[in-house]
Protein backbone atom coordinates (compact mmCIF):
# COMPACT_ATOMS: atom_id res chain seq x y z
CA UNK A 1 0.00 0.00 0.00
CA UNK A 2 1.05 3.39 -0.67
CA UNK A 3 2.50 5.40 1.90
CA UNK A 4 1.53 8.74 3.19
CA UNK A 5 4.65 10.94 1.67
CA UNK A 6 4.67 14.55 0.12
CA UNK A 7 3.75 14.43 -3.66
CA UNK A 8 6.40 14.96 -6.13
CA UNK A 9 3.86 18.02 -7.46
CA UNK A 10 4.71 20.52 -4.28
CA UNK A 11 0.86 19.54 -3.28
CA UNK A 12 1.30 18.25 0.29
CA UNK A 13 -0.66 16.47 2.89
CA UNK A 14 -0.22 15.51 6.87
CA UNK A 15 -1.75 12.07 7.89
CA UNK A 16 -2.42 10.52 11.30
CA UNK A 17 -3.67 7.32 12.78
CA UNK A 18 -7.52 6.91 14.03
CA UNK A 19 -7.72 5.09 17.20
CA UNK A 20 -11.09 4.14 18.61
CA UNK A 21 -13.06 5.70 16.12
CA UNK A 22 -16.29 3.39 14.90
CA UNK A 23 -19.33 5.64 13.70
CA UNK A 24 -20.19 4.11 10.91
CA UNK A 25 -21.00 6.51 7.81
CA UNK A 26 -24.70 7.26 7.02
CA UNK A 27 -25.78 6.04 3.42
CA UNK A 28 -27.82 9.66 3.38
CA UNK A 29 -27.94 11.31 0.23
CA UNK A 30 -28.60 15.17 0.32
CA UNK A 31 -29.61 17.07 -2.85
CA UNK A 32 -27.15 19.84 -4.58
CA UNK A 33 -28.40 23.46 -3.59
CA UNK A 34 -31.68 24.67 -4.97
CA UNK A 35 -32.78 26.50 -7.86
CA UNK A 36 -33.17 29.88 -7.55
CA UNK A 37 -36.74 30.11 -5.46
CA UNK A 38 -39.53 32.97 -5.29
CA UNK A 39 -38.45 34.96 -2.29
CA UNK A 40 -41.94 34.56 -0.14
CA UNK A 41 -41.14 30.74 -0.54
CA UNK A 42 -37.41 31.19 0.92
CA UNK A 43 -39.14 33.45 3.69
CA UNK A 44 -40.69 30.00 4.90
CA UNK A 45 -37.55 27.57 4.58
CA UNK A 46 -36.59 26.35 7.88
CA UNK A 47 -33.20 26.15 8.44
CA UNK A 48 -33.13 22.61 8.67
CA UNK A 49 -35.36 22.24 5.62
CA UNK A 50 -31.98 24.60 4.11
CA UNK A 51 -29.42 22.52 5.06
CA UNK A 52 -30.88 19.33 2.95
CA UNK A 53 -29.81 20.97 -0.24
CA UNK A 54 -26.03 21.35 0.72
CA UNK A 55 -25.55 17.63 2.00
CA UNK A 56 -26.66 18.68 5.37
CA UNK A 57 -24.19 21.19 6.24
CA UNK A 58 -23.45 24.70 5.44
CA UNK A 59 -21.90 28.24 6.76
CA UNK A 60 -24.14 30.74 8.41
CA UNK A 61 -23.30 33.43 5.39
CA UNK A 62 -24.69 30.89 3.18
CA UNK A 63 -28.00 29.98 5.28
CA UNK A 64 -28.20 33.95 5.97
CA UNK A 65 -27.94 34.06 2.09
CA UNK A 66 -31.12 32.14 2.08
CA UNK A 67 -33.02 34.03 4.16
CA UNK A 68 -32.68 32.63 7.52
CA UNK A 69 -32.53 34.98 9.77
CA UNK A 70 -29.79 34.06 12.74
CA UNK A 71 -32.36 34.27 15.25
CA UNK A 72 -34.33 31.16 12.90
CA UNK A 73 -31.04 29.54 13.52
CA UNK A 74 -30.12 29.89 17.25
CA UNK A 75 -33.96 28.68 17.98
CA UNK A 76 -33.02 26.04 15.31
CA UNK A 77 -30.05 25.18 17.31
CA UNK A 78 -31.93 25.22 21.19
CA UNK A 79 -34.98 22.31 19.36
CA UNK A 80 -32.17 19.92 18.42
CA UNK A 81 -33.66 20.67 14.55
CA UNK A 82 -29.95 21.44 13.56
CA UNK A 83 -26.31 21.26 15.46
CA UNK A 84 -23.79 24.08 15.55
CA UNK A 85 -20.52 22.30 14.92
CA UNK A 86 -17.89 25.64 15.45
CA UNK A 87 -18.55 28.92 14.66
CA UNK A 88 -20.01 29.86 11.55
CA UNK A 89 -21.04 26.33 10.26
CA UNK A 90 -23.97 24.08 10.89
CA UNK A 91 -25.53 20.58 10.32
CA UNK A 92 -28.33 18.43 10.56
CA UNK A 93 -28.38 15.74 13.47
CA UNK A 94 -28.20 12.93 10.62
CA UNK A 95 -25.49 14.06 8.20
CA UNK A 96 -22.58 12.25 7.44
CA UNK A 97 -20.56 11.98 10.96
CA UNK A 98 -16.87 12.24 8.53
CA UNK A 99 -18.52 15.56 7.10
CA UNK A 100 -19.42 16.73 10.24
CA UNK A 101 -15.27 16.21 11.63
CA UNK A 102 -13.97 17.06 8.25
CA UNK A 103 -16.53 20.14 8.55
CA UNK A 104 -14.95 21.16 12.03
CA UNK A 105 -11.12 20.51 10.45
CA UNK A 106 -11.95 23.28 8.39
CA UNK A 107 -12.00 21.87 4.44
CA UNK A 108 -14.17 18.65 2.72
CA UNK A 109 -14.59 15.36 3.28
CA UNK A 110 -12.38 13.42 0.23
CA UNK A 111 -10.59 10.41 -0.73
CA UNK A 112 -12.53 6.71 -1.02
CA UNK A 113 -15.52 8.43 0.94
CA UNK A 114 -16.22 11.56 -0.89
CA UNK A 115 -16.03 8.74 -4.24
CA UNK A 116 -18.15 6.59 -2.25
CA UNK A 117 -20.61 9.35 -1.98
CA UNK A 118 -20.60 10.15 -5.81
CA UNK A 119 -21.20 6.49 -6.36
CA UNK A 120 -17.68 5.48 -7.52
CA UNK A 121 -16.59 2.43 -7.52
CA UNK A 122 -13.83 1.65 -5.05
CA UNK A 123 -12.33 -1.48 -3.28
CA UNK A 124 -14.24 -2.51 -0.08
CA UNK A 125 -11.15 -1.35 2.33
CA UNK A 126 -12.34 0.07 5.65
CA UNK A 127 -10.95 3.39 6.57
CA UNK A 128 -11.40 5.58 10.00
CA UNK A 129 -9.16 8.16 8.80
CA UNK A 130 -11.08 11.04 8.19
CA UNK A 131 -9.51 12.79 5.05
CA UNK A 132 -9.75 16.68 4.64
CA UNK A 133 -9.46 18.54 1.38
CA UNK A 134 -8.05 22.56 2.85
CA UNK A 135 -7.81 23.50 -0.77
CA UNK A 136 -4.15 25.01 -1.54
CA UNK A 137 -3.26 26.99 1.65
CA UNK A 138 -6.72 26.36 3.82
CA UNK A 139 -6.49 26.79 7.69
CA UNK A 140 -6.55 23.73 9.72
CA UNK A 141 -8.71 24.06 12.34
CA UNK A 142 -7.79 22.24 16.21
CA UNK A 143 -10.90 20.36 17.59
CA UNK A 144 -10.92 17.41 19.82
CA UNK A 145 -9.11 14.37 18.79
CA UNK A 146 -8.26 16.09 15.26
CA UNK A 147 -4.56 14.69 15.54
CA UNK A 148 -6.20 10.96 15.77
CA UNK A 149 -8.96 11.46 12.88
CA UNK A 150 -7.84 13.61 10.20
CA UNK A 151 -5.42 13.02 7.46
CA UNK A 152 -5.21 16.89 5.28
CA UNK A 153 -4.98 17.22 2.11
CA UNK A 154 -3.70 20.22 0.18
CA UNK A 155 -3.90 20.65 -3.42
CA UNK A 156 -4.88 23.86 -6.02
CA UNK A 157 -9.01 24.46 -5.86
CA UNK A 158 -11.31 25.99 -3.23
CA UNK A 159 -12.27 23.15 -0.73
CA UNK A 160 -15.80 23.76 0.28
CA UNK A 161 -17.75 22.57 3.16
CA UNK A 162 -19.58 18.62 2.10
CA UNK A 163 -17.90 16.54 -0.22
CA UNK A 164 -15.03 16.97 -2.59
CA UNK A 165 -15.11 16.70 -6.03
CA UNK A 166 -14.80 13.74 -8.09
CA UNK A 167 -11.63 15.13 -9.57
CA UNK A 168 -10.28 16.27 -6.42
CA UNK A 169 -11.24 13.00 -4.66
CA UNK A 170 -9.21 10.80 -7.01
CA UNK A 171 -6.42 13.18 -6.79
CA UNK A 172 -6.31 12.64 -2.77
CA UNK A 173 -7.11 9.16 -3.40
CA UNK A 174 -3.73 8.33 -5.44
CA UNK A 175 -1.88 9.09 -2.47
CA UNK A 176 -3.50 7.10 0.62
CA UNK A 177 -4.83 4.43 -1.67
CA UNK A 178 -3.60 1.12 -3.01
CA UNK A 179 -2.60 1.51 -6.94
CA UNK A 180 -4.90 -0.48 -8.05
CA UNK A 181 -7.55 0.83 -5.61
CA UNK A 182 -7.06 4.40 -7.38
CA UNK A 183 -6.57 2.90 -10.92
CA UNK A 184 -10.17 0.79 -10.68
CA UNK A 185 -12.02 4.47 -9.33
CA UNK A 186 -10.64 6.57 -12.14
CA UNK A 187 -11.51 3.79 -14.34
CA UNK A 188 -15.10 4.16 -13.03
CA UNK A 189 -15.43 8.26 -12.69
CA UNK A 190 -14.36 7.73 -16.57
CA UNK A 191 -16.90 5.26 -17.13
CA UNK A 192 -19.74 7.15 -15.90
CA UNK A 193 -18.40 10.58 -17.15
CA UNK A 194 -18.33 12.03 -13.89
CA UNK A 195 -14.90 13.33 -15.22
CA UNK A 196 -14.53 15.42 -18.06
CA UNK A 197 -11.21 15.77 -20.64
CA UNK A 198 -10.37 18.85 -18.84
CA UNK A 199 -10.30 16.93 -15.48
CA UNK A 200 -8.15 13.81 -16.92
CA UNK A 201 -5.82 16.93 -17.78
CA UNK A 202 -5.68 18.24 -14.40
CA UNK A 203 -5.00 14.43 -12.73
CA UNK A 204 -2.32 14.19 -14.93
CA UNK A 205 -1.13 17.55 -13.98
CA UNK A 206 -1.18 17.54 -10.47
CA UNK A 207 -0.38 13.78 -9.84
CA UNK A 208 3.38 12.71 -9.93
CA UNK A 209 5.10 11.28 -13.16
CA UNK A 210 5.07 8.06 -12.06
CA UNK A 211 1.55 7.45 -12.15
CA UNK A 212 1.22 8.71 -15.85
CA UNK A 213 1.90 4.62 -17.01
CA UNK A 214 -1.86 3.78 -15.09
CA UNK A 215 -3.62 6.78 -16.57
CA UNK A 216 -2.43 5.93 -19.71
CA UNK A 217 -3.52 2.05 -19.50
CA UNK A 218 -6.92 3.43 -18.06
CA UNK A 219 -9.83 3.56 -20.84
CA UNK A 220 -13.57 4.48 -20.50
CA UNK A 221 -15.62 1.38 -21.33
CA UNK A 222 -14.38 -0.61 -17.94
CA UNK A 223 -17.91 -1.37 -17.18
CA UNK A 224 -17.20 -2.55 -13.33
CA UNK A 225 -14.18 -2.01 -10.50
CA UNK A 226 -13.81 -5.98 -10.79
CA UNK A 227 -12.53 -5.25 -14.70
CA UNK A 228 -10.45 -3.01 -13.88
CA UNK A 229 -9.06 -4.78 -11.65
CA UNK A 230 -8.20 -7.60 -13.13
CA UNK A 231 -6.99 -5.98 -16.26
CA UNK A 232 -4.62 -3.90 -13.74
CA UNK A 233 -3.47 -6.81 -12.20
CA UNK A 234 -2.49 -9.02 -15.19
CA UNK A 235 -0.82 -6.03 -16.41
CA UNK A 236 1.65 -6.20 -13.92
CA UNK A 237 2.26 -9.89 -14.90
CA UNK A 238 2.76 -8.84 -18.56
CA UNK A 239 0.02 -10.04 -19.72
CA UNK A 240 -2.53 -8.01 -22.20
CA UNK A 241 -5.87 -8.05 -22.48
CA UNK A 242 -8.67 -7.06 -25.12
CA UNK A 243 -11.29 -6.07 -23.00
CA UNK A 244 -15.59 -6.52 -24.32
CA UNK A 245 -14.41 -8.18 -27.15
CA UNK A 246 -17.17 -9.73 -29.72
CA UNK A 247 -16.99 -13.51 -30.79
CA UNK A 248 -18.96 -14.13 -33.09
CA UNK A 249 -21.45 -17.16 -32.36
CA UNK A 250 -20.69 -16.34 -28.25
CA UNK A 251 -21.25 -12.80 -27.86
CA UNK A 252 -20.08 -9.91 -25.97
CA UNK A 253 -16.96 -11.43 -23.44
CA UNK A 254 -15.36 -9.33 -20.79
CA UNK A 255 -11.81 -9.96 -21.46
CA UNK A 256 -9.41 -12.22 -24.27
CA UNK A 257 -6.16 -13.54 -23.90
CA UNK A 258 -5.26 -15.63 -26.71
CA UNK A 259 -7.66 -18.11 -26.87
CA UNK A 260 -8.46 -17.78 -22.74
CA UNK A 261 -11.67 -15.82 -21.96
CA UNK A 262 -12.45 -14.22 -19.02
CA UNK A 263 -16.02 -13.61 -17.43
CA UNK A 264 -15.88 -11.48 -14.05
CA UNK A 265 -19.07 -11.87 -12.24
CA UNK A 266 -20.24 -8.42 -9.83
CA UNK A 267 -21.84 -9.30 -6.70
CA UNK A 268 -25.17 -8.81 -8.09
CA UNK A 269 -24.96 -10.39 -11.57
CA UNK A 270 -25.48 -13.31 -13.38
CA UNK A 271 -27.97 -14.44 -10.47
CA UNK A 272 -30.82 -16.97 -10.99
CA UNK A 273 -31.13 -20.59 -13.11
CA UNK A 274 -31.73 -18.59 -15.81
CA UNK A 275 -28.58 -16.46 -16.69
CA UNK A 276 -27.15 -19.42 -15.17
CA UNK A 277 -28.30 -21.37 -18.40
CA UNK A 278 -27.30 -18.75 -20.82
CA UNK A 279 -23.76 -18.60 -19.32
CA UNK A 280 -23.28 -22.19 -19.94
CA UNK A 281 -25.24 -22.39 -23.37
CA UNK A 282 -22.00 -19.01 -24.08
CA UNK A 283 -19.47 -21.24 -22.59
CA UNK A 284 -20.51 -24.15 -24.97
CA UNK A 285 -20.54 -22.08 -27.85
CA UNK A 286 -17.07 -20.99 -26.78
CA UNK A 287 -15.22 -24.24 -26.39
CA UNK A 288 -16.26 -25.30 -29.86
CA UNK A 289 -14.50 -22.12 -31.46
CA UNK A 290 -11.65 -23.12 -29.73
CA UNK A 291 -12.48 -20.73 -26.46
CA UNK A 292 -11.61 -22.08 -22.95
CA UNK A 293 -14.05 -19.78 -20.51
CA UNK A 294 -13.24 -18.71 -17.06
CA UNK A 295 -15.72 -17.03 -14.54
CA UNK A 296 -14.37 -15.14 -11.30
CA UNK A 297 -17.43 -13.82 -9.11
CA UNK A 298 -16.60 -10.40 -6.84
CA UNK A 299 -15.34 -12.40 -4.09
CA UNK A 300 -12.60 -14.68 -5.98
CA UNK A 301 -10.97 -11.66 -7.44
CA UNK A 302 -11.41 -8.97 -4.33
CA UNK A 303 -10.22 -11.48 -1.62
CA UNK A 304 -8.64 -14.94 -3.46
CA UNK A 305 -6.86 -13.47 -6.09
CA UNK A 306 -4.17 -16.54 -5.67
CA UNK A 307 -6.77 -18.90 -6.66
CA UNK A 308 -8.21 -16.61 -9.75
CA UNK A 309 -4.08 -16.38 -10.87
CA UNK A 310 -3.91 -20.04 -10.67
CA UNK A 311 -6.11 -20.56 -12.82
CA UNK A 312 -5.43 -18.76 -15.43
CA UNK A 313 -2.15 -19.12 -15.69
CA UNK A 314 -2.40 -22.80 -16.57
CA UNK A 315 -5.25 -22.38 -18.69
CA UNK A 316 -2.96 -19.91 -20.90
CA UNK A 317 -0.70 -22.35 -21.01
CA UNK A 318 -2.79 -24.95 -22.00
CA UNK A 319 -4.17 -22.45 -25.11
CA UNK A 320 -0.73 -22.46 -26.79
CA UNK A 321 0.38 -25.72 -26.24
Amino acid sequence: MQTESEPTDGTSHSSCTIKGFSESVHNRRYRHPAPPMKSDAREMLTPASLLTNTDGIARTAWLTNHRCTRRALADAVDKGEILRIRRGVFALPGADPKLVIAARHGGALSCADALRHHDIWTLPRPDEKVHVWLGCSGRRRPHPHCDDLCTTHFSPGTARLGYAPVVAALIHAYRCLEPEAFFAAYESAWNQRKISASDRRRIRRELPRSAAWMLDLARPDAQSGLESLLRFRLHLLGLTLESQVVIPGVGTVDFVIGRVILEVDGRENHAGADRRHEDLIRDAAASARGHETLRFDYSMVIYEWDRVLAAILPALARSVA
